[in-house]
């Protein structure tokens, strides 16, 4: 019997290859169907009533503007040192608490009309209200710091896996130690706004509604607090892109997201930077946290847990590590909670939001405007 030395051929590397390649395609096109559908079902409700379209558009910008502003935080950590910091939604919380504290207790909004009181009383209510906006983001900015610093810097050069726990252990130790009575409490908090809410309606023109006013038939109602997130989180997102793309620091960050250890032989100070990343998107964050209670005037010590993740969302879907991308996942996901909402249920605005995420891992893991990692030689 003649015995051959042929061995079983092994499956090529492009055998290995089709079946991943095939299950792109399919992802793609369902994602495509789905993208279909969504827009047929859009397009059909915005014929059908443009108004309440339109009113619930507005309301995805004032959301998403606000995830926007925590999204940024996440992809700039991220860049930098190559973590997702869970406890960024949590700074978030903090710098709600902070304003809550500032207005209800200590009424630092009203020191220009104290302190100057023949100021013109908006001038005096837009210098109080911004004390207390930098307040939160000054409070936020030294927490981060101090966060990166006790749980992170240790953690540099061990295994991603470490630091990332360590970041789940610090998201859980800000919740719940702000549930203590002597901190935040567990209870739920109205927010006092720093200044009062003032809202027109666009019928014929824009007009300011008057208390007990009924509105006409058809008209797109919109606040003074819309205008301020959206104002607040552009000129934000503006002063950011100045800060990286013009500013010596701005350079060092892009320069140690590219390559810490030639970074540190170019006498960048690389732990400066990093401290420095950490500090600017706590800011963002404490800013996102007052504007998001004042939109929606309820806190609590677990009020970061959801805007926190879904902003994570948002800096997948837009290329975790992208500025630009933030901003873009942020406003896409603030118009698919509403719109989720607006025309489906409002407990369906999570799972849709969640959704999204699976979607985005399984079709493009690196988003919209993220690029796969390439290796330096």
């Amino acid at each position: 019997m003649q015995q051959t030395n042929a061995s079983p051929s092994l499956p090529s590397a492009a055998t290995h290859r089709r079946p991943g390649a095939r299950m792109i395609w399919i992802g793609q096109g369902f994602l495509l169907v789905l993208a279909l559908v969504v827009l047929i079902v859009l397009v059909r409700n915005a014929i059908a009533d443009p108004a309440l379209f339109v009113q619930i558009v507005l309301g995805g910008l004032q959301l998403g503007f606000v995830y926007a502003l925590i999204a940024l935080g996440y992809t700039m950590v991220y860049g930098i040192v190559r973590l997702i910091n869970f406890a960024h939604g949590d700074v978030f919380m903090v710098g709600a608490f902070v304003s809550f504290y500032a207005v209800a207790r200590f009424q630092l909004h009203l020191w220009p009309a104290a302190v100057f009181p023949s100021m013109p009383t908006g001038l005096a209510v837009v210098i109080g209200s911004v004390t207390v906006m930098l307040l939160s983001m000054a409070v936020c900015t030294v927490l981060a710091v101090v966060i990166e610093r006790v749980a992170y810097k240790p953690l540099r050069d061990a295994p991603r896996i470490a630091a990332l726990i360590t970041a789940i252990g610090v998201s859980f130790f800000l919740e719940y130690f702000g549930q203590l009575n002597f901190v935040f409490s567990a209870q739920r908090k109205i927010y006092q706004r720093p200044f009062d809410v003032v809202t027109w309606y666009i019928s014929n023109g824009i007009h300011p509604v008057e208390p007990g006013q009924s509105l006409p038939a058809g008209s797109i109602t919109f606040s003074n607090i819309f205008l301020i997130i959206v104002a607040a989180s552009l000129l934000m997102q503006i002063m950011l892109q100045f800060i990286v793309r013009r500013t010596k620091m701005g350079k060092a960050m892009r320069a140690t997201s590219f390559d810490k250890p030639t970074a540190r032989l170019m006498g960048i100070n690389v732990d400066l930077v990093i401290s420095f990343t950490f500090a600017l998107g706590a800011a963002l964050a404490g800013l996102g946290g007052v504007l998001y209670a004042v939109a929606y005037p309820s806190i609590s010590s677990l009020l970061g847990i959801l805007p926190g993740l879904k902003a994570f969302v948002a800096a997948v879907l837009g290329g975790i590590g992208s500025i630009p991308g933030a901003v873009v996942g942020a406003l896409i996901m603030g118009q698919a909670e509403s719109l989720t909402a607006g025309y489906i249920s409002t407990p369906m605005r999570d799972a849709v939001a969640f959704t999204i995420l699976i979607l985005v891992l399984l079709i493009r893991p690196t988003g919209i405007f993220g690029e796969a990692e390439k290796e330096k030689a």
